[in-house]
Formats: structure tokens, sequence, C-alpha cells
């Protein structure tokens, strides 16, 4: 029979053999289509984000083009050079203290000063909504601000109050609503203080050395091009290259916040991928349950001359269709999904208002769902394929062992192979991606080897008195036992969610219990040359008992490494983030006490010669550099170029004064700065921190004060949310883990049918049949969450001790959570399915048999 023929004879029984209904398929479906959903859902929001980015570059940059200058303003040369590009907005974004007018109390803020030509797109939201001259103009000496409801809220003000920031005395006139630049200014820990440059000025806060960000935003001449902004760049390089400026185009607005939003979509579409292949255990239990279930059309078939590869195609092609109704649904999900996020994330994130449609995204979730139908459906097919008539017609034939023929166990191979290989492809960081196709290989195949070891041990256990105890420990080892379908299911969704408990519970007790013990109590920026005898004065009178630690502060871009620029270099991901915009930097004559050489010696005491500098082992290794290379950076618009003379050890988790890199004193020379100190007192009370802060707040104005307590409230704060959106998405897959339980579990029904049936009539009671699927299901479930508890513990352990490089610790609470969840779902899930099968009259059965 021709092929064409052989295909259109198998998709017309296909479709007869579908008039019964989707009965026994309606977990594949929603394993199917809630994997497509999540990967498919998850790139078409990551895509909607990234063009709400690119569609308001110009508003999010606050311009065409934006130049950043740190602890300096723009020289004439450079200001003529950007007045003459078109309109030019300046604004200046530095930390510092707002205190109560009383000096009561006080907060940290963002301070941020706007000129008359600010927003250059977008509007500036206030509430009531004020012309610039109310909202920051001078009255009668006092100049006006607005400030978001959280520093409303922290410092128990209203509009009308007054706050005093460094010597100038602010009004809060309004609230601050929406600040159409926020993106491209990066994430703050403090509230924002938005204020005008004339009121900034007249704060006293900026002196030579002060940490301040000037960003000059420019825009262009209607209809200039992306070419244009590229030749921009490059002429403001070529003609100012010690300028040490950072340009970013419209095209590159928020540049942290697309790079966070890839990372975050690739981390929550491999979630989803794992999901899918979770769900695809699920696809062939429920392949080989509804093959099971055609066991006499199938030898009919047969007995009637139909070869197996005609059957095989019958059956191909109604999963298939099947699989097609799955991957629709789940792309539909996909699809509403971006409309959905629009509205939570529009007041986060910019996101296209009315969603969007991307059907590239929703095109590779459909890709993703078919194959993993394919892969985990080829083997059950392919075993019915060799299953003779005779074999079916005595109720066998699917319960035995070992693999299909080769040409089929080869297709699934490959199929399993494209599909790692795809995500692999369309991953942005390909590492990372091999490394979870890695692991989710080596996952299912220790899985398997666990649900193996369960069964021999339990065909080893010696004989027990227990009736019912014996009849479950009998159904772990039994040919088709569920033990496998049930270890797989569960396992792999279940030690996903380990993992990420105990990195999250690991990091919370570093932030809010290791981390406080060793941090310092405060950090103290921009002292000022002049100030820094008194300011150790005054902190020796307040805190006797504490110890100060002060050292001068520059900020500063690398330029180059050994004269290559950065922007050509080529970099291992590893050590970019001491490339990207400017780093603190320092000086010292002696080697810093927290500070252990790895290679090299320092510089003597009086060293006068070549600038040397001290770089930190881990990060100059990430770079690629050694002993004698040179490094570049540029400090207030001049370029420094330093040969490394030793790498050190940094221990960044202390919290305390680290720099990537320290220099000889004579590298700076003479170059305005400020200094940086750290007040440590481990018996110091909140009280008394309070009376701290006040008091160097009211000595020391331009001083900006952080508690560290603070800061790390907020950051566990950030990590709790962070942690909650990530389990989250690994809900997801536990979800999909359910399923296929389910599904593994409504499998075996048939042969747990015939079971109770035949114990029934030899005696056995209801009660007694309920503690042995009981037993069978506890046991299974509790060897299941041993070895989760085992991978998790590792896989957690590596990432948090070897990643991280932080204390790890094994957490009770999350051993014994999971234990009840596995046993809960397990021995729940089980018993729901098993109570109808005790219900089933045995005179039907026992006439089949």
């Amino acid at each position: 029979m021709p092929l064409s023929q052989t295909l259109k004879l198998a998709f017309r029984f296909s479709l007869r053999e579908m008039r019964g209904g989707l009965s026994g398929f309606m977990i594949f479906l929603a394993c199917i289509a809630l994997g497509v959903a999540a990967i498919g859902g998850v790139n078409s929001v990551a895509q909607a984000i990234t063009a709400g980015v690119a569609d308001q570059g110009q508003t999010l940059l606050g311009g065409d083009l934006r130049f950043q200058l740190n602890q300096r303003d723009a020289t004439p040369a450079e200001s003529t050079f950007l007045d003459r590009l078109g309109t030019v907005s300046h604004s200046a974004n530095m930390r510092s203290m707002a205190r109560l007018d009383d000096g009561s109390d006080q907060a940290l803020v963002e301070a941020k000063a706007v000129d008359d030509a600010y927003p250059l797109y977008g509007a500036l939201e206030t509430a009531p909504q004020l012309g610039r001259e109310d909202l920051f103009g001078e009255k009668s000496g006092v100049f006006g601000a607005a400030a978001p409801d959280l520093l409303f809220d922290r410092l128990n003000v209203e509009i009308g109050d007054r706050l005093k920031v460094g010597s100038a005395t602010f009004e809060l006139r309004a609230r601050l609503v929406s600040e159409p630049d926020a993106v491209s200014d990066g994430f703050g820990f403090a509230p924002r203080l938005m204020v005008s440059m004339q009121g900034l000025a007249a704060s006293g806060l900026i002196q030579p050395g002060s940490l301040v960000e000037n960003a000059y935003k420019v825009r262009l001449p209607a209809g200039a091009s992306e070419a244009d902004l590229k030749a921009i760049q490059d002429r403001a390089a070529s003609d100012f290259p010690e300028a040490g400026w950072s340009i970013r185009t419209r095209s590159n607005a928020a540049p942290a916040l697309s790079s966070n939003i890839e990372r975050f979509s690739q981390f929550l579409t491999l979630v989803g991928l794992t999901a899918l292949v979770v769900g695809g255990v699920g696809v062939a239990n429920a392949v080989r349950a509804y093959l099971d279930g055609k066991r006499g059309v199938i030898a009919t078939f047969k007995s009637l001359g139909a070869s197996g590869g005609f059957v095989f195609t019958v059956y191909l092609v109604q999963i298939l269709m099947i699989a097609g109704l799955g991957i629709a649904l789940g792309l539909i999900l996909g699809a509403a999904m971006p409309f959905a996020a629009s509205a939570a994330l529009q007041s986060v994130i910019p996101v296209p208002a009315e969603g969007g449609f991307y059907p590239g995204a929703l095109a590779l979730a459909a890709l993703f769902g078919l194959l993993v139908t394919l892969a985990f459906a080829l083997l059950p097919l392919g075993r019915a394929r060799d299953v003779p008539a005779t074999a079916l017609f005595r109720e066998m034939g699917f319960e035995g062992r070992g693999f299909p023929r080769l040409p089929y166990l080869a297709t699934a191979v490959g199929i399993a192979l494209a599909l790692a290989a795809l995500a692999i492809l369309f991953s942005g960081d390909r590492r990372i991606a091999l490394i979870f196709v890695g692991a989710t290989i080596f996952a299912f195949l220790v899985l398997r080897l666990v649900g193996a070891l369960v069964q021999w041990v339990a065909r080893k256990s010696p004989r027990v008195r227990s009736v019912a105890l014996r009849l479950a420990i009998g159904n772990i080892h039994r040919p088709g036992a569920l033990t496998p379908s049930v270890v797989l299911s569960l396992g792999l969704g279940l030690t996903l969610l380990v993992t990420l408990a105990l990195i999250d519970g690991n990091l919370r007790q570093q932030i809010s219990g290791s981390l406080p013990e060793r941090a310092p109590n405060f950090f103290f920026v921009d002292i000022q040359n002049s100030e820094v005898d008194a300011f150790s004065t005054l902190i020796g009178k307040e805190a006797p008992k504490g110890t100060l630690v002060k050292v001068p502060m520059l900020r500063g871009r690398v330029m180059a490494l050994n004269g290559v620029s950065v922007d050509k270099a080529n970099v291992p991901s590893e050590g970019a983030w001491v490339l990207r915009g400017d780093r603190g930097l320092t000086y010292d004559a002696k080697q810093p006490a927290n500070a252990t050489l790895t290679e090299g010696i320092w510089w003597p005491e009086n060293y006068s010669g070549e600038p040397l500098v001290s770089f930190s082992n881990d990060e100059g290794k990430a770079l690629g550099l050694k002993l004698g290379d040179t490094v570049t950076v540029n400090v207030l618009g001049r370029n420094v170029t330093a040969r490394i003379a030793n790498f050190r050890e940094v221990q960044w988790e202390t919290m305390g004064i680290n720099f990537v890199m320290v220099f000889s004193p004579n590298t700076f020379a003479g170059a305005p700065h400020g200094w940086l100190a750290t007040l440590t007192e481990k018996d110091a009370t909140a009280a008394e921190d309070a009376r701290l802060l006040n008091a160097v707040t009211r000595a020391f104005p331009a001083v900006t004060t952080v508690r560290v307590k603070d800061a790390l409230d907020v950051v566990n704060r950030l990590v709790g949310q962070l942690g909650t959106a990530i389990r989250a998405a690994a809900g997801v897959a536990m979800i999909a883990s359910v399923l296929v339980l389910a599904g593994a579990l409504a499998a075996g029904n048939r042969a747990r049918i015939h079971d109770a049936v035949v114990l029934k009539t030899l005696g056995a009671t209801r009660r007694t049949l309920i503690a042995a699927f009981s037993l069978e299901y506890m046991l299974i479930g509790l060897a299941t969450a041993v070895f989760a508890l085992a991978a998790g513990g590792i896989a957690a352990w590596y990432i948090v001790a070897r990643i991280m490089t932080l204390p790890s610790h094994f957490m009770p609470e999350v051993a014994v959570a999971t234990l009840v969840f596995a046993l809960v779902i397990t021995v729940g899930i089980g018993l729901a399915g098993t109570w109808r099968v005790l219900g089933h009259k045995a005179a039907p059965v026992l006439r089949d048999l």
C-alpha cells in the first residue's frame, strides 16, 4: 500500500478511535498545556518588556543621548560639544541625609537635582501637579522638593513640612508620582528626593571629591538616526579621549533592566522546560495507559492483517492530534500572559500598555511541546507495535520490560538530543543552559536508578508478618509496578523545590543573622579631607567602644587592560561587572589588615615610582590578568595607568571596606577626594545607633550615613520577593510533577482493579487493602523524599558554598516539610484513586480472567 494511502487510512481510523472522547488524556493535555504556556508566556512577557524599553527609549533615558560624569562637572569644552548637539538637560544624583527641621529624625535619600529643561521627554507627575517654579523654586530662602510616599511615611511628614539637606532647607511641596527617566538612573536603596540644581548648590553637599553623578541628557533634532547616534559617540570618544564619561543612547536606555529581564526570563524558560520535560513522563504514562485500554482493538487490527507499522501510525496520529490540542491550549494561555502582566508590571517596569502578540516566543514553545510529546510517546508506541496479537488476547503486553526496536529508540533519543540542542541554542547564556540540560539528563538517569534501587531493596527485604506490609512491599517490586514512574515524576519537582528552599533559607540566614554579626554598624561616605579629624573625634566621643576604620575614596572607570580598550576586550561574564560603570578606588601605603596577598608583594611605604595597583584575586583572574599587566582607569577626567604589583584575597561577605583595586599613594597625588569610614560596635543598641546617627547628621550634614542593618533589611526584602517569585515559578514544575504522579497512579488502575478483586475473593478485607496501598505509597514517597533531600542539599550546597562563597547549612525544617509534602501527596493522590478501585465489582473482572 502506498505511503500516502497508508497515512490516509491511519488518519481515518484515528478519528474513529477518538470518537469516545479524551478520557484518560486530561493529565496529558494539562502537562503539555502547562509547559507550553510557561515557556510561551515567559518569553512573550520578556519580549513585551524589551519592546516597551525600545519604544519608550527616549523617555526612559531622558533624551536621545546620555553622558554621565562622576565626581565632576563637564568642562567648558565638553559643555560646548554637548550644546552643539541639541537641547541639553543637566541633572545630578547623590546620596545624602535628609533630616527634620527640628533635627529629631533623619533618613537616607537619593537626591536628584534637575535643571529648567528637565524632562526633555515624558512628563514629571506629582500630586498636586505643580509648575516648575512652584515645585522647586526658592521662597524666602526655602527651596521646594518632591518625594515619593515612602519618604513621607518614613519621616512621618506631610506636604508643607520642611527638611534639611546639607546646609539648605527644603519644603515638601508635592508627592512624587512618576519620574520618567527613573529606570536609566538605576536602582536605589533609598527614597528619591527631587530638588532643583540651585537647591543642591545651596546645600553645600557638592565638595571636591564628593560622590556625585552628573548626567547630561541631549535631545537631538528630529529625524536623528541610529547611525547619527553612533557617529556622535565615536566623535565624543575621539575628541575627548580622557573624559571618562559613560555614554548611552535611546536604544540602550536601561541596560541593567534589559540584562536582568533576559536573565530572569532565561531562568523561567528553563523552569518551564523542566515542567514540560516532567510532563513528558505524564505523556508516556498516558500513552501506555491508553494503549493498555486498547489491547482488544490492537489485537483485532493485527489478527485482521494490519502490520505493526500501521498500528504504530494509527496511534501516533492520535497522540499528535491530542498533543496539538494541548499545545493550542498552552499557546492561548501564553499569548494572554503579556496582556495580564501589563497591568501588574506597569508601575514597576515599562511594558506595552496593550500587551502584544509575539509569534516567535509562541512558536518556540510549540516546538518544545511537540518534541517532548514525540520523545516520550515513541517508546510506549514502539512497544505496542511489537506485541503479538496472542499476547494481547491473553491480557498481556504492556507490563513487560525492555526497550522497543532500535529505530524507535534511536528516534526518541535523537529527538531528546534535538530538544537539548534547541534549549542551549535559544538561551542567552549557553553555559547555564548546558549545565541545566546536563543536570536534567543526570537527574533522569539518577531517578531511574533510585527507582530501580527501591525495587531491588523491596525485592531483597526479609519476609514480614504483617499482611498489609507484605502486600505493599510486593507491589513495589512486581512487574509493571508504579515505583519508577512515581519516583521519576515526583523526584524532579521535589528536588528543585528543596534546592531553591535551601538556597533561599541560607541567603536569608546570612542577611538576617551571620552578615549583621560580621558587618559594621555604619558606613560613612563623603567625609571631606578637612573634616576627617573632627569626624574621628566626634565618633570617639559618641561611640568610645567602637572601632572606626577610614580610607580615602575616589570613583573611576576602567578604560583599558594592557592598553586594549575594555570596549574591544573579550572579557568573560564572571569578571565583566568590574568593567561596567564606575568603581570605588582607594590608595594605601601599607597592606590593609584584612588583605591576604596571593601573588606578588606590597610596595614600600615611601614608594614614589611607577603607579602600582593591587587587584582582587578572583576578579583579576576572571579578567585574565596577571602580575605585571597594566590597568588604565579614568579619575576626574584623567586617564591613569598602573601596573599590577600583587593580587589579594577579598572577603566581600564581611561587608567591611573592600575594593577591587587599591593603588599606591603616588598614583592620585593631589587629586581631590573624600573619605569612607566604617564604625563597628557589636554591643550597641538600636537606641545608641539612633543617637549616633543623629549626632553625626547634625554635626556633619554633608556626610552620608548608612546604617548597615537598614540596608540589609532592604536586601532581605528584595531577596524574599525574588525568592517568592522563583518558588512560584518552580511551583509550575511541581504542579506538573503532581499531575504526572496522578497520571502514573491512574495508569496502573487496571492492574489495581485486578489485584483488589483477586485479593478480596481470597478473603482480604477493604481495610487490609487500604492499609497495603497506603503503606506502598508511603514507602515510595519516603524514598523519593530522601532522594530529593540528598540531591537538593548537594545542589544547594554547591551553589551557596562554591558559587556564592557563603557558609552553607542544612535546614531541618526544609527536610521535615519535604517529607510531609511527599507523603501527603503520594498517599493522598494514591488513596483518592484507589478508593474507586476498591469499590469495583468482582464479577466482571473475574469473567475476563
